[in-house]
């Protein structure tokens, strides 16, 4: 096979394209001549070592050993493996654990993101395409190869199953096609079969993982399945011992127990990196085999998702195109939106002289995406607005977790106009424009210059992943910023070095007290504790700005005595829920903060967002959540408990003040929307 990649690599792209291919004849020879190809992606979460010790043994068996099966595999398979998505990562991992190896602190936490900018989210980038690891491995590998099986290994907690493979739960994302849901669920529960025959227990399918957000996903969107398996951790390198009566499971199984989709209980026992790395390596030879006996089928299965995706048999919801219209204020959120759909492979086309879509007359340079086209369904989950469903454990019970985020609508977060329409006049289109490849926005001049800001960001030894995106965002962006350490905070004078300090999306307890001492060694144990906090109440006295998102704003409210409080603090899940939704945010427009900012706009709340109840008379509300149903997309459990409550807050306090993110502004690099009112919240005093 390797003297005809690049033939093997055009069958794909052919088969991913059934408008190129011109016959029944020449279609058979292309399924014929094809080869499955499997992507494998391992070690992207660094911690997870077993992930990054795993491909080296997988390679040395299969150019080695003489077994039949993997003589059937090269024949019958294109195998495309990157060992560690995350070799930065990989790297400091090793270090840092052969540092203090033999000590108290071996397997001590990492003092700093695994990432350098987003630590475990490296593996929620997979729509928006942010850095430079994910774009690679987007344009390099999916987009190259077009693979049939992208098999993503992984590791999980140590307390139930040893193993995790599809089928997903509940719900599934709706642009899927069923033809991807069926070939998952075979090829997964195969390979529980396979692993359980040769004796490998605690296996189990249908729990934990849903198949929601494209986050995750991006390979469903293109044709192919993902093969999410998850092998139960030890401790980094060194092995554990588990009682079996100790283990656990969640609401789909329990690990003591046999069920239907846990069918060999694993007794407990000692539990090491061998161990993970026999796991995983039966696990990727069980999916290599099924992909190299059943090769035919997944050749077929991949035109014919692409062949439904061009013709529209079976997305009679699908509209028939989406147009972007030109002329839109927001050009940033439209570059951006323009630059994941075309890295997607998306088509997007423009008309020249305008068009009429619906009975809407759309302006000259309008962009219009056909319907009609392979990787439609990318377009359509990213274009449309969520509906997740409302699921609880029980009937009128606590809501059942989703995994991740349950919206992801790119016009929403990035605050640009897109319109499905069903008829359109026949006008002239060019053809697909080039992808965007670069991240591009306009800095407000206030951030640049020597009349800048002196921004401090904190940035704890138990390191936030959104501080890590506020470093990405401020870095792309050009604007000068001090990360700030415990040290920095207490060594006080901090009102002659900075005018702004931001604390990100953390725990009260986790910026006060960090790392207990009995866990990590000096200097990363520990918080800003009350000589910080003394620090930064003298900063703000002295008319320097805080600025708080998220569950930081709980530590903020209570360091400055602020007469602002949680108004959801004590409502149970059962009856308030909002688990990384979209929602309507209407701004003061005259409030400074809201400057070149639409009156109405949007707020990602996540997990550890608020609503506020406002009890000093001098707090200025610059947003409330909407009135009424404040959701556009994903999931909104007692939407009344929000809708009209203050979100975004300014709180004088001494000569300074404290403004309180109730949402959060830069959700993964991706609300391109809110990065406007996130700008003018740090102002110069």
């Amino acid at each position: 096979n390797h003297g005809r990649l690049d033939r093997y690599r055009e069958i794909q792209h052919l088969l991913a394209d059934p408008r190129r291919i011109g016959s029944e004849d020449e279609l058979e020879g292309l399924l014929e001549e094809g080869r499955t190809v499997v992507l494998i992606t391992s070690h992207i979460h660094s911690t997870e070592v077993g992930a990054g010790q795993m491909p080296a043994s997988l390679l040395h068996r299969l150019a080695t050993s003489s077994d039949a099966d993997v003589a059937l595999i090269l024949d019958e398979v294109v195998l495309v493996l990157i060992p560690s998505l995350n070799p930065d990562g990989t790297q400091m991992t090793s270090e840092w654990w052969r540092e203090h190896r033999g000590t108290e602190f071996e397997g001590a936490p990492l003092p700093r993101l695994y990432h350098h900018y987003i630590g475990h989210n490296n593996n929620r980038d997979w729509y928006f395409f942010a850095q430079k690891e994910t774009r690679l491995t987007v344009l390099g590998a999916h987009n190259s190869w077009r693979p049939q099986i992208v098999h993503d290994v992984h590791q999980m907690g140590s307390g139930g199953a040893r193993y995790f493979i599809p089928p997903y739960i509940d719900p599934v994302e709706p642009n899927l096609d069923p033809l991807i849901l069926a070939g998952l669920n075979q090829l997964g529960t195969w390979m529980a079969a396979e692993m359980t025959k040769d004796g490998y227990s605690g296996i189990v399918t249908s729990a934990i993982f849903d198949i929601f957000t494209p986050a995750r996903a991006y390979m469903h969107y293109h044709g192919g399945v993902r093969i999410l398996s998850e092998t139960a951790s030890a401790s980094w390198a060194n092995p554990i011992d588990i009682e079996f009566e100790s283990l656990g499971g969640d609401a789909h199984y329990d690990a003591r127990v046999m069920s239907s989709n846990f069918p060999d209980p694993w007794p407990g026992g000692r539990w090491g990196l061998d161990d993970i790395v026999a796991y995983m390596e039966a696990g990727a030879m069980a999916l290599l085999t099924n992909a190299a006996r059943n090769r035919r089928y997944w050749l077929e299965n991949f035109h014919e998702i692409h062949r439904r995706a061009v013709s529209g048999d079976g997305w009679e919801q699908w509209p028939q195109a989406w147009v972007i219209p030109a002329g839109q204020e927001n050009e940033a959120g439209l570059e951006q939106m323009l630059r994941v759909l075309t890295t997607g492979d998306v088509e997007i086309m423009q008309a020249p002289a305008g068009l009429t879509g619906d009975g809407r007359r759309f302006p000259e340079g309008s962009y219009v995406i056909s319907m009609r086209q392979p990787y439609a369904a990318f377009a359509q989950t990213m274009l449309e607005a969520q509906e997740y469903p409302d699921l609880r454990q029980y009937p009128g019970g606590p809501p059942v977790r989703p995994y991740d985020a349950t919206a992801h609508s790119l016009p929403l977060l990035f605050g640009v106009e897109a319109v499905p329409v069903n008829t359109t006049t026949r006008e002239a289109l060019t053809g697909p424009i080039e992808r965007f490849e670069e991240f591009s926005f306009p800095v407000p001049a206030h951030l640049l210059g020597e009349d800048a800001p002196r921004i401090g960001l904190y940035r704890a030894y138990q390191e936030p992943m959104p501080e890590g995106w506020t470093r990405w965002l401020f870095d792309l962006a050009g604007i000068r910023y001090d990360p700030l350490t415990n040290q920095d905070i207490r060594s006080g004078g901090l009102e002659d070095r900075y005018d702004v300090i931001i604390f990100q999306d953390q725990s009260p307890n986790s910026i006060r007290n960090g790392f207990p001492a009995t866990i990590i060694p000096e200097p990363y144990a520990g918080g800003i504790g009350d000589e910080g906090e003394a620090a930064l109440r003298r900063f703000v006295e002295a008319g320097g700005r805080i600025v708080a998102i998220d569950e930081a704003t709980d530590w903020a409210m209570d360091a400055f005595s602020l007469g602002v409080r949680d108004a959801t603090a004590e409502l149970p899940p059962e009856d308030f829920y909002i688990p990384g939704s979209i929602l309507r945010l209407d701004l003061d427009p005259d409030h400074e903060l809201s400057r070149g900012v639409p009156a109405e706009t949007v707020a990602w709340y996540w997990r550890t967002s608020r609503a506020f109840e406002v009890d000093d008379p001098n707090a200025q509300v610059v947003g409330r959540y909407g009135e009424g149903d404040p959701r556009l997309a994903g999931w909104v459990l007692g939407a009344e408990s929000v809708a009209g409550k203050p979100a975004l807050v300014v709180v004088p306090s001494g000569g300074g003040s404290v403004v309180l993110f109730g949402y959060q502004p830069n959700f993964r690099g991706q609300t391109v929307a809110s990065w406007p009112v996130f700008f003018n919240a740090l102002r110069r005093r």
